[in-house]
């Protein structure tokens, strides 16, 4: 899990560090897989439900898919293209790929023997089974076979490779079965590739606890698709490609047009990993790495089953026992208040500013009655939003659609290049438009990030704005798994922000000063770097506090060094990629960072600096900024202030739990590695669970 320091090479790196500089960054890419490796921590741990830690188990390999995806990929884009610029810590892409090539077999290797060492033994004493093939009974068989029969062979297309069929095309992260098959009176041998659909689940149950991969099923039952013919060997493998698209924005007539055409392209991007079988042999695995055009250096060796994402599967077994204690959502008290009073959330607001938080206060209660009550509400004028991850079945989008549908003016910006849900976006993005929304899409160079909403209602003495800025996705699932915040207020000052924003976003008006909110990317970095600045000023009695996603600002981190030689005590709460060195002599002896995993995604962020604002008193920021270059400098972001004490005094609580020295955490040491620390036994005290707890108790007192 070490994150090594960069080189002492030299470097003309934009953030202008001196070649002898380039040991104060860790590596991005580096940080990141030091992140997934916290993850999988979490499949090892006692104190954690078994099925959770089967869950930590494949979110490890999703993480991995993307990380290869995206960013594995766009190194070896930059390599192609002769680039050897070094990053901030002083690495090329090429030194980069070279030390990800080293670590992640690691790695891969260490999530086998906890699923095969620890998680599959488990899961057998508790009456749950994955079975190889070896371990099926004869009833197994008989209903495989059957199963095989009726369900799978329909929909399967064996493709062979011959003078008359060139090699398959195959899709990224499918699962495929390579085979050598042969005719038994000629000898002619040929290759077939034959790809497992995913139109039936990948884990089949056979009864009570016992599963068998899909991909096992199909490979068991090879000799029904070649009849007459001797299946030789087969081996199960699986191709990641690059998923990034690429966009010529400035040159794009019809930004919806040109994602729609890149997604289609997509499909056929270079592969960049190749996942195979243990057991392949070395001409089948020639074959592959010929055709894909892949170096034996990006195939990695599976001793398990390939793509532990499978275990997904087990996840809707009824065992309540094996899971997490449901935590259920509660409604914000003044909310529930007004429900119980049937009074709208408006006149709530108008009242004071609310804040929630979010997964342990409902979003469905909260976010979607505010704008299922703003598309049904005959006195709402008009809904402006930006939109960057909406989910499936959205009841925010049905709301939009109902409130366009009701003759209201309805603004959408719906963010096409948000990755990942580029085709989910574009869908939304047309039936929106059908239902008579006006959607914009996005700003061209610019990702539009931001979380806000506004809404404007006659309110009978005036018009008043109603808006909401979150930190997260206007997505209902994963409102429900990631931790988040939002604030719905009426304040004037934010209201004229939030309409200048929307101004700048959909039409052609130049962005002026904000009065109240922190814009990125006009303003916000060089607000910030005040704001650390101006905190320095204080020495030993400055205090900053950041709780976040990621940091990997090199002037940012430069700007939090220098606070810190200044005596500023700065506390990270950094879920992911972290470049800044913590508590090291000379540099960074006032930097404390940390990371917090658990159940619920750690998604706010909240930016505290303890003489930050107009009377050197604190000042708390939440919002959807990150503090990373793409979000400081290339995206849309906006952070608002918290003002009111109440709210203020929330927002304490969550850092005061996060940063109590007896939960559970991870903690960077000045050697650049990760230190869980924590009781062993058991996952607690848990900080989520603390948080949980005082929410609770805090909102029944409300409505007492």
């Amino acid at each position: 899990m070490t994150s090594t320091v960069g080189a002492s090479e030299a470097t003309d790196d934009p953030s202008g560090v001196s070649p002898d500089e380039v040991h104060r960054y860790l590596n991005r890419e580096l940080s990141w897989l030091d992140f997934n490796s916290r993850v999988l921590d979490l499949a090892t741990e006692p104190g954690i439900p078994l099925l959770e830690r089967a869950k930590f188990c494949a979110i490890f390999s999703s993480n991995l898919d993307e990380f290869f995806q995206v960013r594995v990929a766009a190194l070896r884009d930059q390599v192609a293209a002769g680039i050897d610029r070094p990053t901030a810590d002083g690495r090329t892409p090429l030194q980069q790929l070279t030390e990800i090539s080293e670590r992640v077999p690691e790695m891969v290797a260490r999530q086998e023997s906890i699923f095969l060492d620890q998680l599959v033994p488990e899961l057998a004493e508790a009456g749950i089974s994955i079975l190889s093939m070896h371990e099926w009974t004869a009833d197994d068989h008989a209903y495989l076979e059957q199963y095989f029969d009726e369900r799978i062979y329909p929909v399967l297309t064996p493709l062979a490779v011959d003078p008359g069929h060139p090699f398959p095309y195959i899709s990224n992260l499918a699962i495929s079965i390579a085979a050598h098959v042969a005719d038994p009176e000629t000898a002619e041998r040929r290759f077939v590739r034959l790809k497992v659909p995913t139109v039936f689940p990948r884990l089949i149950q056979l009864d009570e606890g016992r599963f068998v991969p899909s991909s096992h099923v199909v490979a068991a039952h090879l000799h029904k698709l070649f009849v007459g013919m001797v299946v030789e060997e087969w081996a199960i493998f699986r191709v990641t490609r690059n998923a990034d698209l690429t966009l010529e924005e400035e040159e794009a007539d019809d930004l919806l047009e040109a994602v729609e055409l890149e997604l289609r392209k997509r499909r056929f991007n270079k592969a960049i990993r190749l996942e195979v079988a243990d057991s392949i042999g070395d001409e089948m695995l020639d074959v592959l790495t010929r055709e894909l055009e892949i170096d034996h250096r990006n195939v990695t060796r599976h001793r398990t089953l390939i793509d532990l994402t499978t275990l997904f599967g087990l996840q809707g077994l009824d065992r309540p026992e094996l899971k997490d204690r449901a935590w259920p959502p509660l409604t914000a008290g003044r909310l529930f208040l007004a429900e119980e009073s049937e009074r709208s959330i408006f006149s709530v607001m108008r009242d004071r500013a609310i804040l929630v938080h979010h997964p342990y206060e409902s979003f469905q209660s909260s976010v979607e009655v505010f704008l299922e009550q703003a598309a049904s509400d005959p006195r709402v004028q008009s809904i402006k939003m930006t939109l960057y991850r909406a989910g499936g079945d959205s009841p925010i989008i049905r709301s939009l659609m109902k409130a366009a549908e009701l003759g209201k003016q309805v603004a959408v910006l719906v963010e096409l290049k948000a990755r990942f849900d580029e085709a989910n976006n574009v869908q939304w993005a047309k039936q929106l438009e059908r239902a008579g929304v006006h959607v914009v899409y996005g700003m061209v160079g610019l990702k539009t990030h931001s979380k806000v909403v506004l809404v404007v209602r006659d309110d009978g003495d005036q018009l008043r704005r109603y808006c909401h800025i979150g930190t997260g996705n206007y997505n209902s699932k994963t409102a429900r798994l990631y931790e988040d915040l939002g604030l719905f207020t009426c304040d004037t000052k934010v209201g004229a922000d939030a309409t200048q924003l929307f101004n700048h976003l959909t039409g052609f008006s130049k962005s002026e000063e904000y009065r109240t909110l922190l814009v990125a990317p006009r303003d916000l970095k060089r607000q910030l770097l005040d704001l650390i600045e101006h905190e320095a000023s204080f020495g030993s009695e400055g205090r900053i506090v950041l709780k976040c996603n990621s940091i990997a600002d090199p002037v940012v981190v430069d700007a939090l060094y220098q606070a810190s030689a200044a005596g500023v005590q700065i506390d990270g709460i950094v879920r992911g990629i972290c470049t800044v060195r913590a508590g090291v002599p000379g540099l960074s002896e006032n930097i404390a960072v940390r990371s917090i995993l658990g159940r619920y995604l750690e998604h706010s962020r909240i930016y505290v600096f303890g003489h930050g604002d107009e009377r050197d008193q604190p000042l708390h920021l939440m919002g959807s900024a990150d503090l990373m270059p793409r979000n400081l400098d290339r995206r849309v972001e906006v952070l608002v202030p918290i003002e009111h004490p109440k709210h203020r005094e929330w927002l304490d609580r969550v850092l005061e739990f996060d940063l109590r020295d007896d939960i559970i955490r991870w903690e960077l040491q000045p050697d650049d590695t990760w230190v869980r620390r924590g009781r062993t036994d058991v996952f607690e005290p848990d900080a989520q669970e603390l948080m949980y707890r005082w929410t609770s108790e805090r909102q029944l007192q409300v409505r007492r």
